[in-house]
């Protein structure tokens, strides 16, 4: 009997044994099927975004190609209105709204945040400050008026979602890039974005035609010309596009005032982000998980990173004109994205409303600006 027991106790052993070792297998079993559950939709998620990118990269060089051949016609913008074609062409629509529209999300988002980090290093604080308090004075109040006046019109036109906000940060601060960067902060929707752009851009583009043939009529010199293009014009690019018909003066106050107001991107994207932080704690979205937006965004803190890099002087000439070629290829692709989601039907459904709100915010930033221009002569 003893040694009965004790054979059984062996096997008890032996079993447990057996029966750790099998666990410690499971385990392993499941970790490693985990692994290869996750890195099997990282993959799927990358080819799930190669058709879009690459539609984005052909837009990007379709619209270097316009600008090439139609210089008057800025890169972005012929970017944007090649995203809308793409995305109502009988034979492409299909496959804009199905199969790239993932990877051209990804390029209206990603794109537009590293757009925007470099578009930091065209800024020097020194070049800015160095156009006076009075200049920084007339650029606060026309970007302050223009958004409030366009936020709160917008309202009361009724328009849709955050097309208010948007629009008013495009019109006020830099176009697309604003409209980009506000949207990502308050998690706006993609049709709200899209519609947004192509106001804004259809507006900055008119522009370039009607702002020169004003020039003289209004008694400006080239410089008070060039300023006032850089306080109400939108767009980088179009504003280059702009001033330059009035000569070499008249470009530089026009890039410096405009700069002056993209510096007023990241306070105005920090203000929206705690805004929309304090509207999601009053609609009791909280709890440990809900999204809680930073104060600052990271691609904003990029920003004014590049900005403080560019101050020091040390970076050299060569590096920032490549970072302005990454810049303009990066805000290309990003518009190409957000130009593919406009939806023209529902953009006509409220054409009237966001028509009437384009046309009143152009003419209070040009009217704004045009007498900030006069007073600070």
């Amino acid at each position: 009997m003893p040694l009965r027991t004790h054979t059984v106790r062996t096997r008890t052993r032996a079993t447990g044994t057996r029966t750790r070792a099998t666990g410690t297998r499971t385990g392993t079993t499941s970790t490693t099927r985990t692994t290869r559950t996750a890195s099997g939709r990282r993959r799927a998620g990358l080819r799930a975004v190669v058709p879009g990118l690459l539609l984005a990269a052909l837009g990007v060089a379709a619209a270097a190609g316009v600008h090439r051949l139609v210089p008057a016609v800025p890169e972005l913008t012929a970017a944007v209105v090649l995203g809308t074609a793409a995305a109502h062409l009988p034979g492409l629509s299909a496959f804009v709204r199905g199969a790239a529209r993932p990877g051209l999300s990804v390029a209206g988002k990603r794109l537009m945040r590293a757009g925007i980090v470099l578009l930091g290093l065209r800024l020097g604080l020194d070049d800015v400050l160095g156009l006076g308090w009075a200049t920084l004075a007339m650029v606060l109040t026309v970007v302050a008026v223009t958004f409030a006046g366009t936020l709160w019109l917008g309202r009361r036109l009724g328009l849709p979602g955050d097309q208010p906000l948007l629009v008013a940060a495009g019109y006020s601060i830099c176009g697309a890039s604003a409209i980009g960067a506000v949207g990502q902060a308050a998690g706006s929707d993609e049709e709200d974005l899209a519609a947004s752009v192509a106001l804004v851009t259809l507006c900055g583009t008119l522009a370039i035609a009607v702002l020169p043939l004003l020039h003289h009529p209004l008694g400006l010199g080239d410089a008070d010309f060039g300023r006032w293009v850089g306080a109400s014009v939108h767009d980088v690019g179009q504003v280059v596009a702009t001033a330059q018909t009035g000569g070499p003066a008249a470009l530089r106050e026009a890039v410096l005032v405009k700069l002056m107001r993209v510096v007023l991107l990241a306070p105005l994207v920090a203000g929206v982000t705690v805004a929309a932080r304090r509207s999601r704690a009053r609609a009791g979205v909280t709890g440990p998980g809900a999204a809680r937006p930073p104060v600052l965004p990271l691609f904003v803190a990029g920003f004014l990173l590049t900005i403080a890099l560019r101050s020091t002087g040390a970076v050299p000439a060569g590096l920032l004109t490549a970072a302005g070629d990454a810049q303009q290829v990066l805000l290309a692709g990003a518009l190409f994205g957000l130009g593919s989601a406009v939806h023209l039907p529902t953009v006509l459904r409220t054409g009237g409303r966001i028509a009437a709100l384009g046309l009143a915010s152009w003419a209070t930033v040009a009217g704004v600006s045009y007498a900030g221009v006069l007073m600070t002569r």
